[in-house]
């Protein structure tokens, strides 16, 4: 098994998993979408709220919120040794205070660890008019994806790698032209994929060659795409789902033995 990486950005990546298995694809699929976990607000205190905006709709959007996370700080609070009664290793709290008029933005969450914050904090809570007030205290744990979406640190989905065979094309210019995704280019009067992975399947290539190009698709090399919410950096988030794969593994063979 091998990883080519393709387009590598913090919050999006694409690679080459190379002499894999569909099943092991979409393991790692799953284990980003729902396993690796990231911090957000499970629990909220209202102390003050007359806005316009009920206690219930203020925790909804809190809890919402995407929170940088620390995963070497911070542990699952089912991992955790204080079993799950919450302490600083799997729990971080904020304070929010404002009084309008005015917007209330993500940025005015206030948590005891300074590296804990909005990942986006123009992200507005609640619009406060003249002598409306909110207070509140709100309680950020570590969690998964596969308990609610707003853990799920990224959207992921993969393809199969195109495979694209060229024959002797007599009209390589209009070939090249007319594939929507840009992946043929001519070269000394020759066809040439030069954007394989960029290949979508539509087919144009194949009419307008009269078949002298042919596409199929690997079953063994599969093009990853992974855009990060924000919690985690799209690195961070795919080799954490390997090291989680890799203990689940570990977990399974110690139980079948």
């Amino acid at each position: 098994m091998q990883i080519e990486i393709l387009h590598d950005k913090k919050e999006k990546l694409s690679f080459l998993l190379k002499d894999s298995t569909p099943a092991f694809a979409n393991a790692l699929r799953r284990t980003i979408v729902d396993e690796v976990p990231t911090l957000a607000i499970e629990t909220v205190e209202i102390r003050k709220n007359n806005s316009v905006l009920y206690d219930e709709i203020i925790a909804h959007r809190l809890g919402l919120v995407p929170l940088k996370t620390d995963l070497k700080g911070y542990t699952p609070i089912d991992k955790c040794t204080c079993s799950k009664e919450g302490c600083a290793k799997c729990q971080v709290t904020a304070v929010l205070k404002a009084k309008g008029p005015c917007t209330v933005y993500a940025s005015e969450l206030k948590f005891k660890d300074p590296a804990i914050k909005s990942v986006y904090p123009e992200m507005i809570i609640v619009k406060l008019l003249k002598n409306q007030e909110l207070e509140l205290e709100a309680t950020a744990i570590l969690g998964r994806g596969k308990e609610h979406a707003k853990w799920s640190p990224a959207h992921t989905f993969y393809k199969y790698n195109p495979v694209i065979e060229i024959k002797n094309v007599e009209n390589p210019e209009a070939v090249a032209k007319v594939c929507p995704t840009k992946v043929f280019e001519v070269k000394g009067k020759k066809l040439v994929a030069a954007n394989p992975q960029d290949c979508i399947l539509c087919g144009a290539c194949v009419d307008e060659s009269s078949g002298q190009v042919k596409l199929n698709e690997s079953d063994k090399d599969f093009i990853f795409f992974v855009e990060s919410f924000g919690q985690l950096e799209c690195a961070e988030i795919v080799a954490k789902a390997v090291e989680i794969v890799e203990e689940q593994l570990d977990e399974f063979e110690e139980k079948l033995k």
